[in-house]
């Protein structure tokens, strides 16, 4: 690769996670402009707000005016935060921005007011690897552990599927699927989980980690840095096939973003095999109307009815009882009422290896 040169960076964004990345990088100036290629940048500007970047450790850092970031090239279309696109040639020294706190990396094309302008970043090369044992040939370093089997196989191998649906960004889903996997563990279930749809960030399986399931995965981990219509089926597809290999007892998944958004939810749920793998779907929705949304969506685009509704919708016993008298689903929050939620999910499972509960003060 021409002019390949040594940079020492101060931060590397979890997007690049699989690549096991030291401080010390070698890039090079030629930079194809394709999804998941790794990039290091010099950070332009610095922010109040939305001003930190998910490392590959899990940690937050705040990232200021003169850091020099690791992160990989990708689209974003968010209905809160930063929609961007990949550029169609790209050199050192041209001016890039920051589209999330996972470090994924494009110009932007909006922005919303509470976010503040992103970060402006200076290309300064591709990051090399060198997969050939022996030789000094360095290739463009892309995202993830394998690239995405699109003809991928699904087989459950009867593993009981729970998955999350939102109505939008921020309706609750991994705040759902936490207190999920959290009961179920309790019960004495092996729980592996994964998050199918959505923007390159760890966070979501690290919460579900926190929460007690054996195994995670992310798009991310098959090079996959935003999902879209044309890779959510097949992405789903591999990672169920993957988890259920493993033999848990359940396997949970979320999926980001909302039922109406860009990042390929109405693609997965449309799928005929994939919609006979569920043998539950959780709705998170943020209000009453919202749910009376989700829930008609669910039933009439897709063929699939609700085994509960939760998320702020449900924070006090009016939305729940809106929901239950109005929609005749049943209603729990994550946040108030986690084992509730569980146990009814649990209850819809009718597994023969869970535990009683105990009760408080044996």
């Amino acid at each position: 690769m021409n002019g390949m040169r040594t940079v020492v960076v101060d931060k590397i964004a979890s997007v690049t996670q699989a690549l096991g990345l030291a401080h010390e990088i070698r890039i090079a100036t030629e930079i194809p402009c394709e999804e998941g290629v790794v990039l290091v940048v010099e950070i332009l500007n610095n922010k109040s707000t939305y001003n930190t970047l998910e490392l590959t450790s899990g940690r937050m850092a705040k990232v200021a005016r003169g850091d020099v970031v690791v992160g990989a090239l990708g689209h974003r279309k968010a209905l809160f935060g930063y929609s961007g696109h990949i550029p169609q040639a790209l050199k050192p020294g041209d001016v890039i921005q920051m589209l999330n706190i996972g470090g994924v990396l494009g110009i932007c094309d909006s922005a919303t007011p509470d976010k503040g302008k992103p970060f402006d970043c200076r290309v300064l090369g591709t990051v090399l690897a060198f997969p050939f044992l022996g030789e000094r040939i360095g290739v463009p370093a892309k995202a993830g552990y394998r690239a995405l089997d699109y003809d991928a196989a699904l087989d459950v191998r009867g593993v009981p599927v729970v998955a999350l649906a939102g109505t939008c960004m921020e309706a609750g889903k991994t705040a759902a699927a936490s207190a999920i996997i959290a009961r179920m563990r309790h019960r004495g279930l092996v729980v592996d989980a994964f998050k199918a749809t959505g923007v390159s960030l760890r966070r979501d399986i690290m919460a579900f980690e926190d929460s007690g399931a054996r195994r995670t995965m992310i798009f991310t981990d098959l090079g996959i840095v935003t999902t879209t219509e044309k890779c959510g089926p097949a992405l789903t597809r591999a990672m169920l096939t993957e988890m259920a290999s493993g033999q848990p007892d359940v396997i949970v998944f979320e999926l980001g973003d909302g039922l109406l958004g860009t990042y390929g939810v109405q693609s997965i749920l449309r799928q005929p095999d994939i919609k006979a793998a569920l043998t539950c779907v959780v709705l998170s929705a943020n209000d009453p109307v919202a749910a009376w949304g989700g829930v008609k969506l669910l039933r009439e685009r897709f063929g699939i009815e609700p085994s509960v509704v939760t998320g702020p919708a449900t924070d006090n016993q009016v939305g729940v009882q809106i929901i239950r008298d109005q929609m005749n689903v049943a209603a729990f929050n994550a946040i108030s009422s986690p084992a509730d939620l569980g146990d009814h999910i649990l209850a819809k499972l009718r597994l023969s290896n869970v535990r009683e509960p105990k009760v408080a003060g044996e």
